[in-house]
């Protein structure tokens, strides 16, 4: 994750600094990394639930993404570099990754006790905000010190890191899935008759697109409009960390004492909902700042308890042979939405004024209640226990 943050970072510049990129480039090249979460999530889905072999897709995931982005500072080096080769390393990276979200969707629940699933998932997105609030940091540092392309290279070596550790990992895979169980189809099939997860898969893609609507021009937005200065902008969405950092240490208590589906939901509502205050701010430079600190502070709390929580349930409701399916099924939703999300708010900034589209991304986003609130999600107290799979039907029931 910290590895990855740095990427965010050193991959742009360098495409910029050293390629001179446009910006139809530079959108290409981010299609160019979400486009294998539509072309081979459920078909890495079906491969991986049948070999049970997660573990073992993982370390293979990370080694070829440490090679992979360790080419760019290589060529950089001698004077090779090319957009083609910028192109082809960002698909691939997204083609590896692709296989190790889907490996790790069906692996967490081999490793971490039923009992500690939300405490699991609440240390894992709390290291993400960390690596939000430091790798970004580091990042800047290290492109201005040792240049894009050069800074990448401690990305590939988070990457043979990553895999170090998961080479250490000694736990038995999940059950191979029978080809009884179904296809490609099977996750998207499960999902659709599963009410606790068709409601989560809509309610949370129907955030992120918006969200990434809103993201596409909150930049612009923040410098253009509210003439807040860049470095401004990096402390501001440093806070968005410190809120997901601060979450953390109380998720397990507050999904404890109110409930895993109700602290769940108030997480899908705390994250976009603060984002309002940003097209909202007005009046003097400092109180325009101080909104946008807590617009980000208070949606850091809310993105910890979603995806948390999203996690648990998820971990818990799935059964173990198709755990794999489903996890690709809802990558391809949820990723999916991503760059329609980004796609829609550069149209919407263009014909309908970049301030209104800030209204529409922030506020449209709490349209994800309307799929969560009548679902039994809201009546969820703890982590539920796996759904049975009718491997006639490739279905699943929820037991009363």
């Amino acid at each position: 994750m910290l590895g990855d943050q740095i990427a965010s970072i050193a991959l742009p510049l360098t495409a910029v600094l050293a390629l001179d990129a446009t910006p139809g480039q530079m959108g290409a090249l981010t299609t160019a990394y979400l486009l294998p979460n539509l072309i081979f999530s459920l078909h890495a889905g079906v491969w991986i639930d049948r070999s049970a072999r997660r573990r073992e897709v993982m370390l293979v995931s990370d080694i070829a993404r440490g090679l992979l982005t360790a080419t760019i500072p290589i060529a950089f080096a001698f004077g090779g570099l090319s957009w083609g080769q910028l192109y082809v390393v960002s698909f691939l990276l997204g083609c590896a990754s692709v296989f190790f979200y889907v490996s790790y969707g069906g692996f967490f629940q081999t490793v971490v006790a039923r009992e500690d699933y939300v405490d699991a998932n609440t240390l894992i997105n709390g290291s993400r905000g960390f690596s939000f609030l430091a790798g970004t940091s580091l990042g800047g540092i290290l492109v201005q010190l040792v240049h894009g392309p050069f800074a990448l290279a401690l990305d590939a070596g988070s990457f043979f890191w990553s895999a170090l550790f998961l080479r250490k990992i000694d736990a038995p895979d999940a059950p191979r899935a029978e080809t009884q169980t179904g296809g490609v189809t099977t996750g998207l099939r499960w999902i659709r008759g599963n009410p606790v997860m068709r409601a989560e898969l809509l309610g949370v893609a129907t955030i992120n697109l918006f969200n990434f609507i809103f993201w596409a021009l909150f930049l612009l937005y923040a410098t253009r409009y509210l003439h807040v200065k860049p470095a401004t902008i990096g402390i501001v969405l440093g806070v968005a960390a410190v809120g997901t950092l601060f979450a953390a240490a109380l998720t397990g208590r507050i999904a404890r004492t109110i409930g895993l589906g109700p602290a769940f939901l108030i997480g899908c509502f705390l994250f976009p909902a603060p984002l309002l205050l940003v097209p909202a701010a007005r009046g003097p430079h400092w109180f325009v700042v101080a909104l946008l600190f807590l617009a980000e502070f208070l949606s850091g709390i809310g993105l910890m308890l979603l995806d948390s929580l999203a996690g648990a349930l998820t971990a818990g409701l799935v059964p173990p042979p198709i755990r794999s399916r489903v996890s690709g099924a809802f990558m391809v939703v949820n990723y999916g939405v991503r760059p329609l999300g980004t796609t829609l708010g550069g149209i919407l900034g263009s014909t309908l004024g970049v301030h209104s589209t800030i209204w529409i991304g922030a506020g449209g986003a709490l349209l994800g209640m309307a799929f969560l609130l009548p679902s039994p999600i809201r009546h969820i107290r703890e982590v539920p226990e796996p759904a049975e799979l009718d491997t006639s039907q490739a279905a699943v029931v929820l037991e009363p």
